[in-house]
């Protein structure tokens, strides 16, 4: 049986509106509430660890991907709109008020159109790998940009580490089951309707929820100056960066080095105001 098949045997279902279906699985117990919504999760995915630390953890597939119900209508530029509202619909489903989103790449795409439409929902937000990108560049989704380029190595660096190497060569195996899985539509970019890098920004500065960006230098979609850019616009921001890195090291390769940055940022932010940094103890 395969990482993939075993997954799909410990999915429950919940039904967010009349003939929509997500798929989901469910780590932990508690009150500390982390969602996430992806279209696949590795056996070795940053966000299965905060179960380990307490954290009652929502593993939800998107809307069109893996067991969740399928794509019947192309949303276009709105998929992202129509995702953030699945996450909270999802989430009024099980009596949570407020929760700690986190998600990579596409993931944190949602988590940005969830700030925008439900800001007052999301006590902290793990932004890995998020750009986002620049709204009047190419309009079309990374996924397919990917699939154009099959010579082009986006998603990693160069990596000696055989732990390293032996960890990406059972992530590339279940993606290769899961991608045949996921929604084919070009759900393209987060935020394009704000059309210009301007508002987004404009945008991105009334999202006072307390973020933290995580990513490599070496990443080629979620760009360094994507993502500076990003933490300067914030208001309540901290961005770590490793030399390096590409865009799947801090999800999947170095949960052993980003974990405790995780961990002490939302020991941060609940122990100082909502603030991302340690409260300052005076002397």
């Amino acid at each position: 049986m395969t990482a993939y098949e075993r997954q799909m045997q410990r999915i429950k279902y919940l039904e967010v509106e009349d003939g929509v279906t997500l798929g989901y699985e469910e780590l932990g117990e508690g009150d500390k509430y982390i969602l996430c919504l992806h279209m696949g999760y590795p056996e070795k995915y940053y966000v299965r660890e905060f179960a380990k630390y307490g954290y009652h953890v929502f593993l939800i597939w998107n809307r069109g991907s893996g067991p969740s119900s399928p794509a019947t209508v192309d949303f276009w530029a709105d998929w992202y709109n129509v995702w953030a509202d699945d996450v909270v619909k999802f989430a009024d489903k099980l009596g949570i008020d407020r929760f700690i989103y986190t998600g990579a790449s596409h993931g944190a795409g949602t988590g940005w159109h969830i700030l925008w439409r439900h800001q007052e929902r999301v006590k902290a937000f793990i932004a890995v790998v998020p750009g986002p990108h620049n709204i009047e560049e190419d309009p079309t989704c990374f996924r397919l940009i990917i699939e154009a380029n099959p010579g082009k190595n986006f998603l990693s660096d160069d990596s000696t580490d055989p732990a390293i190497l032996r960890r990406r060569a059972k992530y590339a195996e279940y993606n290769k089951e899961a991608h045949a899985h996921q929604l084919t539509m070009n759900y393209g970019r987060p935020m394009r309707q704000l059309g210009t890098e301007e508002k987004l920004i404009e945008l991105m500065r009334t999202f006072k929820t307390p973020t933290l960006i995580m990513g490599g230098i070496e990443d080629m979609l979620s760009t360094p100056y994507l993502m500076l850019r990003t933490a300067k616009a914030l208001p309540n921001c901290k961005m770590i960066v490793y030399s390096g890195l590409g865009h799947s090291a801090t999800s999947t390769d170095i949960l052993e080095e980003v974990m405790p940055e995780y961990l002490h940022f939302l020991s941060a932010v609940e122990n100082n105001d909502g603030k991302v940094y340690a409260k300052v103890i005076e002397d």
